[in-house]
């Protein structure tokens, strides 16, 4: 167990930290000032929590979220992932290193990750399949195109 791990495990937001993500789910650009004003806390409040949530991985990062009809030749995709034994959280760590696997979800039944995908085309989005199933661990997968949304 490294020192991320042990420090994830004993770590548990509380209030603050929690009312501090909130605000950064309505506004992820927000600045440290913005976010002691509107919770009532100083700012060096805000930045240690923040360094905390960074370093114990309760925040992975800040992203930019795109509206879905953003471009319309992006190819998007659901994969469901069969992993081998107890190899999941290896094959995790391996997918959160695939820019184009956008959302990674735990589930039940015959597959244990969906994983949705948004590749630039066709090409790119078959090199992602390959580079997903070459992954040690990942036994089988399933893959569904998006069409259109309704």
């Amino acid at each position: 167990m490294t020192a991320t791990d042990r420090a994830t495990a004993k770590y548990a937001p509380d209030d603050l930290d929690r009312r501090i993500i909130a605000h950064l789910r309505v506004d992820g650009r927000a600045s440290l000032s913005k976010l002691s004003d509107a919770l009532g806390v100083a700012r060096g409040t805000v930045q240690n929590r923040l360094d905390r949530l960074l370093e114990t991985g309760t925040l992975m990062g800040f992203t930019v979220r795109v509206r879905e009809d953003y471009d319309r030749n992006t190819v998007q995709a659901v994969m469901m992932i069969e992993v081998v034994g107890k190899s999941t959280t290896q094959v995790i760590r391996k997918l959160r290193g695939i820019p184009e696997i956008h959302k990674l979800h735990t589930t039940n039944g015959n597959w244990d990750l969906v994983a949705n995908i948004r590749a630039a085309n066709l090409s790119e989005f078959d090199r992602i399949l390959r580079e997903v199933r070459m992954i040690d661990g990942v036994a089988n997968s399933e893959t569904s195109l998006l069409l259109s949304s309704v």
